[in-house]
């Protein structure tokens, strides 16, 4: 029987497994890997206090034009239909495809349905979806048999989107006060989000 006591992965890819004398090729005591890295997939999505937005493989670079598209396509009619008094903000970082003029201008024509929350330019991430997409990775890393492809995996992570725990995202837009008001009380600097 294999007892592990630490399973570290390290920056030099490596992972470390402290086993028995005569255990090291048992299945329990070994790890697959996928050469040449495996697969990934880019997804974007959004979510609110009011409801669990949509969400969307990305099959392309993301670009200014295909971001436009996907806040044109998906953002806006979400907004439209949660913020219907056109009270709502959405909040996005720096990425260089949301700072493209064409997009910028997108939102500022369409600021009578809804508005862009400022964000200072070297800030820390404040955005809570990484939350979301960090408990996403940790679910998809537990499940068993891993992901043999790219499709099992598109499957799976919009599976786990859709079934959410409404608390979850709820805490994240709750916490928001209290993360803008460390950045601010840190001078832009580090804080504990």
């Amino acid at each position: 029987m294999c007892f592990v006591i630490s399973l570290i992965h390290h920056v030099d890819g490596r992972v470390r497994v402290r086993r028995l004398p005569g255990e090291q090729l048992l299945p329990s005591c070994t790890a697959d890997y996928a050469q040449a890295g495996g697969g990934g997939i880019m997804s974007w999505g959004t979510f609110s206090w009011a409801a669990l937005g949509p969400v969307i493989v990305v099959e392309q670079t993301m670009k200014a034009a295909n971001y436009l598209n996907i806040i044109a396509d998906q953002l806006h009619p979400y907004m439209v239909f949660v913020f219907p008094t056109g009270n709502g903000i959405f909040q996005q970082d720096n990425a260089p495809c949301h700072k493209a003029r064409i997009v910028l201008e997108w939102f500022e024509e369409h600021t009578d349905e809804f508005h862009l929350m400022s964000w200072p330019p070297n800030s820390p991430d404040l955005n809570p979806k990484g939350h979301i997409w960090y408990g996403m990775e940790r679910q998809l890393r537990a499940q068993t048999p891993p992901c043999p492809n790219i499709s099992t995996l598109r499957e799976r992570c919009l599976d786990i989107w859709y079934n959410l725990c409404t608390v979850m995202y709820h805490k994240l837009v709750a916490s928001m006060p209290r993360r803008v008001a460390a950045v601010l009380k840190a001078k832009g600097g580090a804080t504990r989000y």
